[in-house]
């Protein structure tokens, strides 16, 4: 024949089998109230239900079916007299708890703690974003992530393009602009404009970085490929860049590592956003593009917003083993070169005086023909013959005359 088996609720933890409550014993108030109607008792056949099932009457003795039905009376004249006095479901679930319960003190293990079974089982913590740093590589992306200052964005006050000195300066003396400089390494089947000394970049390919497209650039479609700067120099004046001197901010425009040759549509939607709010759509590319912005940051000693280092903490997690670039243009740009000394001539020793120079002799003026005897005159000095008689006549002022006359 089978024994009686005790089963416990199913809001109570298992009990061991074989278990049953020694006199006295009362359960722990945490495990919950006892459902109303529920049978303590089995007949456990060899191969005993499930603990968690309510049992009939049917399965147990007539002896413990008749302490049962005196019980149900009990809590039935209870129920009446608790709804007479505005009571009911109260009175009728504490008696059921109090004397329903068996009294027996179980073994420890039962008592002391549920079962295992019964625990919640936790998720593991993620770590956070400083313990993931702290557990970097040196020479990895993450490691310099961790070094870099967190603050708040400083004012966009005074910022411009013109504030980053010339648009595409020769920064390496090389004889050819920045823009060129760049579409030559990142594009590949160049052609170039004649009598440049391949400085002018006519044609080529691009592999680009942000979408992943092959792209065809051509100088009739120059804005379909654009040089974007990884760190914008928006993006910069407000981490830092608003108080470098302005040699500084020309090497930052015209570093070749903070700069990429990509499509052009995309480097618009890039605009001056960080990591922060914006990636590449090509996410394979999305770790060598934070870790570059990191790069750069570092080189430059601009800090970071706390949602930007969390936003690249996230995509460098992918990656751990990230390594950070390095290189580029010395991050101040070479001063111009002086002007020329001016040439300065000895000085001219002035020319010896020389002698007033004598008149040179005035030729006479030929004797006019056929003066009147009388006449005025002029120049004074002057000589001719008369007109009748043929004599000699000179052209003279006496004393107190105004006008010089003919006479003899």
């Amino acid at each position: 024949m089978s024994k009686p088996q005790w089963t416990p609720p199913p809001n109570w933890p298992p009990a061991e089998p074989g278990w049953s409550p020694a006199a006295g014993w009362q359960p722990p108030a945490e495990w919950g109230p006892v459902p109303v109607g529920w049978v303590w008792w089995q007949q456990a056949p060899r191969s005993h239900p499930p603990f968690c099932q309510a049992k009939s009457a049917a399965g147990t003795s007539s002896t413990f079916k008749k302490g049962m039905a005196g019980l149900f009376a009990v809590i039935v004249l209870l129920l009446a007299v608790g709804a007479a006095g505005g009571g009911t479901e109260q009175v009728g679930t504490d008696v059921v708890a109090s004397e329903s319960r068996p009294s027996a003190d179980p073994s420890p293990k039962a008592s002391a703690e549920p079962s295992p079974s019964a625990q919640p089982s936790r998720a593991p913590v993620p770590p956070t974003t400083d313990e993931i740093i702290a557990e970097a590589d040196d020479d990895t992306a993450l490691a310099a992530l961790g070094a870099l200052a967190v603050k708040g964005r400083a004012p966009q006050t005074g910022c411009s393009r013109e504030a980053f000195g010339q648009r595409w300066a020769d920064i390496d003396r090389n004889g050819c602009d920045t823009r060129n400089d760049v579409l030559k390494r990142d594009l590949t089947g160049l052609s170039f404009k004649a009598g440049t000394r391949d400085c002018k970049v006519m044609s080529g390919t691009l592999a680009d970085p942000y979408t992943g497209r092959q792209l065809n650039f051509t100088t009739e479609d120059a804005d379909a490929i654009q040089i974007d700067h990884v760190v914008a120099l928006s993006d910069a004046w407000q981490k830092g860049a608003g108080q470098w001197e302005p040699r500084k901010r020309g090497a930052f425009a015209n570093d070749p590592l903070n700069l990429l040759a990509v499509d052009g549509p995309t480097n618009g939607s890039k605009s001056d956003g960080d990591a922060a709010t914006w990636l590449p759509p090509d996410k394979s590319y999305r770790c060598a593009m934070v870790a570059r912005q990191t790069a750069v940051k570092a080189k430059y000693d601009l800090w970071i917003t706390a949602a930007e280092r969390d936003a690249i903490a996230r995509v460098l997690v992918t990656c751990p083993a990230q390594v950070v670039p390095t290189g580029g243009s010395p991050t101040l740009a070479p001063e111009a070169p002086p002007a020329p000394p001016a040439v300065i001539a000895p000085p001219v020793a002035p020319p010896a005086p020389q002698p007033p120079a004598e008149p040179a002799p005035v030729a006479p003026a030929p004797a006019r023909q056929g003066v009147t005897p009388g006449a005025f005159c002029s120049p004074e000095g002057a000589t001719g013959t008369g007109k009748r008689s043929g004599k000699p006549y000179s052209c003279t002022r006496e004393p107190g005359e105004q006008r010089a006359r003919w006479r003899q």
